[in-house]
């Protein structure tokens, strides 16, 4: 009896997350082809922006300073380093939030690979500026550092969920989406990718994270000892305060 009343909550877990991931995958899909297809308002768009940040950083050193330094702090490869992995191993060892740290970890490697993968796929350049600032290797859309910094928050803040009070969770969501956000400005204002790249970029990070979350409540792992079942039903009651 306990498998066949295991299935309708995975049914409804899957089905939840395969919802949730349609809703995100349109509109960078969509983004996606506009891209692919050099749509003019787009590239009209993004090329204006562009101008216009680098310009403002060229005539700035104090501001271009900053803007590098933030670039080199928002590489994806220190977010997880200094930020996502040691809150996992935390959560694990000292919150006891174990299936909650497996996820995390899964969803970061996944939403990585999956922005390596688009990455692919679209195959757009890089902007192209005088007396570019870096060189920036690689493809541009979606942009690796807003896909990464914004999958690296959203992880963290659904992870550390059920240990946060209401304040604290508004206090970290708003200091995250700051991050996040100054995190896409300095992209665009060094040079490395357009308002669109950074924009898929959020979509994507955002949007896998919540969409994996949607999948994993109310998931213990197979043969679960007292301990998961335990830690599964606290996990369930702080989502339903």
């Amino acid at each position: 009896m306990g498998g066949m009343e295991g299935h309708p909550g995975r049914a409804r877990r899957l089905t939840r997350a395969v919802v949730y991931a349609v809703v995100v995958a349109v509109p960078i899909a969509v983004l996606a082809f506009l891209v692919r297809s050099k749509f003019d308002p787009l590239a009209d768009l993004d090329q204006a922006v562009s101008l216009r940040a680098t310009d403002f950083t060229r005539a700035h050193d104090g501001f271009r300073s900053v803007a590098e330094t933030w670039e080199l702090i928002s590489q994806p490869w220190v977010m997880y380093a200094v930020v996502g992995i040691p809150l996992c191993l935390l959560a694990w060892f000292r919150l006891h939030l174990r299936t909650r740290a497996m996820w995390a970890v899964a969803t970061m490697a996944a939403g990585w690979l999956l922005a390596v993968l688009l990455k692919m796929l679209v195959q757009r350049t890089r902007p192209v500026i005088e007396e570019p600032f870096a060189v920036h290797h690689g493809y541009s859309f979606p942009s690796g550092h807003a896909t990464n910094n914004a999958i690296v928050i959203t992880v963290v803040l659904l992870l550390l969920r059920p240990v946060l009070g209401v304040a604290a969770r508004r206090v970290l969501l708003a200091v995250g989406a700051g991050w996040v956000l100054l995190t896409c400005a300095d992209r665009i204002f060094m040079g490395a990718h357009f308002l669109s790249d950074v924009t898929a970029g959020v979509l994507l990070g955002v949007g896998f994270c919540v969409a994996s979350y949607a999948g994993y409540v109310g998931w213990s792992p197979p043969a679960p000892t007292d301990t998961h079942l335990k830690e599964s039903a606290d996990d369930d009651a702080h989502e339903m305060a």
